[in-house]
């Protein structure tokens, strides 16, 4: 503001006429008087420059404030001042927690549980201890939606240690286990649509603890159990089990994962470290790639780009348990 008056004083000394008034005279003439000169017409633009210079510095500043009108209809989105956070603010990341769903009905131990087609997860047979002895043929199903449980159709078999398999046209496949005469050979079929179970043909042996995996064709390869190195296929369309190659070792506490190419990888079991690969195909076994080190009741999962993470277990004492990790590539076989 000084300097602005020291500008005013220094064109008073020059003798120029009173800027303001001959604006102001020009506005309000009925006819506009001819421009004098050029030069008032570059000082009054200097004049009005400088004003508005001077103007915006004090409002960037801070100084001067100007009344904002905010229509308050407008929602909270649109306004400038909150669309302005929203895209400067990172949206708050919920850190990792559990919840607490609704319980089963009962207690339970060496059961199964199988995503259905609906979304709802059938949790069938088991025990109700390690020690206890008493084996359940009861199933329940849990709903997502409400977090809830309900009984549904109990097996014909209570079972414990079985494997549970969804087949192609949406029923699921429950085979052997430990029954109360001991390891079962028995198959049943559960029917989501009617709640129902129906039996299906027994498997060749009996089996406890072996893996059941859903090939491409909608077969399924069921193998291992104890000494046991024989598999055997279930055909959903006949209802009926075939025996198919034999793999080279006898495994229990193992692994099988199904592979991109349709192969199914076996790895592990008490003191081994070898894997083997069954082909659909040929119905055979072929060795693989051995494992860093023998493993048993490890866990196996394909990944997104084909390999295979296997991950911790029992080592070969069977007394230690393990925090190691490795992956397989099926490409290589390593």
């Amino acid at each position: 503001m000084t300097d602005l008056h020291t500008r005013f004083r220094t064109l008073d000394d020059l003798r120029t006429p009173d800027l303001w008034r001959e604006i102001e005279g020009r506005a309000l003439a009925v006819e506009p008087r001819p421009v004098r000169s050029l030069a008032w017409v570059l000082i009054v633009v200097m004049l009005l420059l400088t004003v508005a210079i001077g103007g915006a510095a004090l409002i960037g500043s801070g100084i001067l404030k100007l009344p904002v009108s905010v229509d308050a209809s407008a929602t909270p989105s649109s306004t400038p001042h909150e669309s302005t956070s929203a895209s400067s603010t990172p949206v708050e990341q919920r850190p990792p927690a559990w919840t607490a769903t609704g319980n089963m009905d009962g207690v339970r131990s060496g059961h199964t549980a199988t995503l259905l087609p609906d979304g709802k997860v059938l949790v069938t047979g088991g025990s109700i201890g390690y020690f206890s002895g008493e084996l359940l043929a009861s199933a329940e199903l849990y709903d997502p939606g409400s977090g809830s449980w309900t009984a549904t159709g109990s097996m014909a078999a209570a079972r414990d240690g079985h494997t549970a398999t969804l087949l192609p046209d949406g029923t699921v496949l429950v085979a052997g286990g430990v029954g109360s005469s001991g390891e079962l050979a028995s198959a049943e079929l559960y029917d989501p649509r009617s709640g129902t179970w129906v039996p299906t043909g027994n498997m060749i042996e009996t089996r406890f603890t072996h893996t059941a995996t859903l090939l491409r064709d909608g077969k399924v390869l069921v193998t291992g159990s104890g000494d046991l190195a024989s598999a055997e296929l279930y055909d959903p369309g006949s209802g009926t089990w075939t025996a198919t190659g034999a793999r080279a070792e006898a495994r229990s506490t193992y692994t099988a994962t199904l592979l991109p190419d349709g192969k199914v990888l076996v790895t592990g079991n008490g003191d081994l470290a070898s894997a083997e690969l069954y082909d659909p195909g040929s119905g055979t076994w072929t060795a693989t790639g051995n494992m860093h080190g023998a493993r048993s009741y490890h866990t196996a999962t394909l990944l997104p780009d084909g390999t295979v993470l296997v991950a911790g277990g029992l080592s070969s004492s069977g007394l230690d348990a393990l925090a190691s990790a490795e992956l397989y590539d099926p490409g290589s076989g390593s």
